[in-house]
């Protein structure tokens, strides 16, 4: 069957992918930026890729005609304030599209949605939901609540607060009751009710089989990684403290964890499970969930993270508006250095950032981070979902990968900081050098005033890091 794949570049498509490929689909995937899609190498033989914009209902002409089924796996809550009235717009825009192809069934994969008072977020997932549900074609919507998985938002922020704060001072949100999921059971659930007639123009809640507090997510986490950790919940906290408090100890951008704050003070408990003997799938418990995504972690195996979304900067834009890096109005800042050895030096530029760090001045580049927390920015939480792979768009700490080759020997990253103007900070090994460049665009005269302000310490950082990094030794 022909199946079309939206959100292959997101937290869901990328995991769901590998799987409809394995049971023998054709998928058509499809991405809004082709630069951001790094499939693996045994995928790219097997599905073709086509470039749209659900908010452009022309680009979705290049829909094929002949789709047997599809999957909408699409959603924002941080790229824009008016993400309610977007989000709608796509939803029509898409089943409009549809209606020109033979399609036969559509998934929606949407968030629990059973109380009378909801969510910004989860009112927008329901009127996506009734719209999709309008097309002449059987339709399955799948509402999850809190999706566990290594990479995952829930999973992120959980571990954050169990792994940085031994004492938690909390709002009283905490005490609000959901359904945890793992996101294998996820995927399992996506899969299975694919052409199955029993689930056509039906809604779904999927949930595994334990109901959960927040708090007592956050100690069985705990728990799970052998740690002590007291909560102390406190009913004074507002929405906005609550933002606050989710944004500066853990890695979510402050957009994203308003919506979160929002979301968390409604119960999302499943009706019923009728749909797990319906598909013959038995959930995984919480802790289960969290021990295999510990083993993932582990071993290096994380497919997807929800960091590498563009909702974890709060910006959107293409990678394609920023590959070609400017010159002109640019500060520049670059410094060459022969290679001690070639391999050892790739190998150091292809684990920079996350744990590893940035080999020089450490310290710096956390107080760097921590005053773009402040700021309102990224700040270094985010990290990378690798520990030896880059791929283009993902997040490394507070940059965004524009460019990654290690065959040529050239990275280029883009800043999500808060800045007043645009900063790029590129790797390139040529014979046996390395050119490490930092360009900076300026915007108006604070832009400058910024430059020539850190123009110091780039002076101890930039050198201190090429030295690390085009040296013999592995550190």
């Amino acid at each position: 069957m022909k199946i079309l794949l939206t959100g292959a570049t997101g937290y869901i498509g990328k995991r769901l992918l590998p799987v409809l490929v394995e049971a023998g689909h054709e998928v058509v995937c499809c991405v809004r930026d082709v630069k951001r899609f790094n499939p693996p190498e045994s995928l790219k033989q097997k599905i073709t890729v086509i470039e749209m914009d659900l908010l452009n209902a022309a680009s979705l002409e290049r829909i094929p005609r002949d789709i047997d089924g599809a999957y909408y796996l699409v959603h924002s809550m941080a790229s824009s304030n008016d993400y309610k009235s977007l989000e709608k717009i796509s939803a029509i825009n898409f089943r409009n599209a549809l209606a020109k192809t033979d399609i036969k069934h559509l998934i929606y994969l949407s968030g629990i949605v059973n109380e009378t008072e909801l969510s910004k977020h989860l009112s927008s997932r329901k009127d996506v939901e009734i719209e999709l549900g309008k097309g002449a074609y059987s339709f399955t919507t799948l509402r999850a609540g809190i999706i566990i998985g290594s990479g995952s938002a829930s999973f992120e922020i959980i571990r954050d607060l169990v792994e940085k704060l031994p004492v938690m001072v909390t709002p009283k949100w905490l005490k609000t009751k959901c359904q945890p999921i793992g996101v294998s059971d996820v995927i399992a659930f996506l899969s299975k009710s694919l052409f199955n007639s029993k689930t056509y123009n039906e809604n779904f809640d999927i949930g595994g089989p334990d109901v959960l507090s927040y708090k007592e997510m956050i100690l069985g986490f705990a728990k799970s990684r052998n740690l002590k950790r007291k909560i102390f919940v406190v009913p004074i906290m507002t929405p906005r403290l609550s933002s606050y408090w989710l944004y500066f100890v853990t890695s979510t951008s402050y957009k994203l964890a308003v919506s979160l704050v929002n979301s968390m003070k409604i119960e999302v408990i499943c009706r019923d499970n009728r749909i797990n003997s319906i598909l013959g799938i038995e959930p995984l418990s919480y802790m289960q969930s969290l021990e295999r995504a510990f083993n993932r972690i582990e071993n290096n195996a994380i497919l997807s993270s929800w960091k590498d979304s563009y909702a974890s900067s709060g910006i959107d834009f293409d990678i394609s508006e920023f590959i070609e890096v400017p010159t002109f109005g640019c500060f520049v800042d670059q410094r060459t250095a022969k290679i001690d050895a070639m391999d050892v030096c790739r190998d150091k530029i292809w684990r920079i950032g996350g744990d590893t760090g940035w080999y020089y001045a450490s310290w710096l580049w956390r107080i760097r981070g921590l005053l773009d927390k402040i700021a309102g920015g990224v700040g270094l939480r985010r990290g990378r979902t690798s520990h030896t792979q880059i791929n283009a768009g993902d997040t490394l700490d507070f940059w965004r990968v524009l460019y990654a080759n290690k065959e040529k020997g050239r990275l280029l990253l883009f800043a999500e900081m808060k800045l007043p103007g645009e900063a790029w900070l590129e790797f390139k090994i040529e014979k046996d050098q390395l050119i490490q460049t930092a360009t900076f665009r300026p915007l108006g005269l604070l832009g400058r005033l910024y430059w020539y302000s850190v123009l110091p310490f780039h002076g101890i950082i930039f050198s201190g890091m090429l030295k690390k990094l085009t040296k013999r030794n592995k550190t």
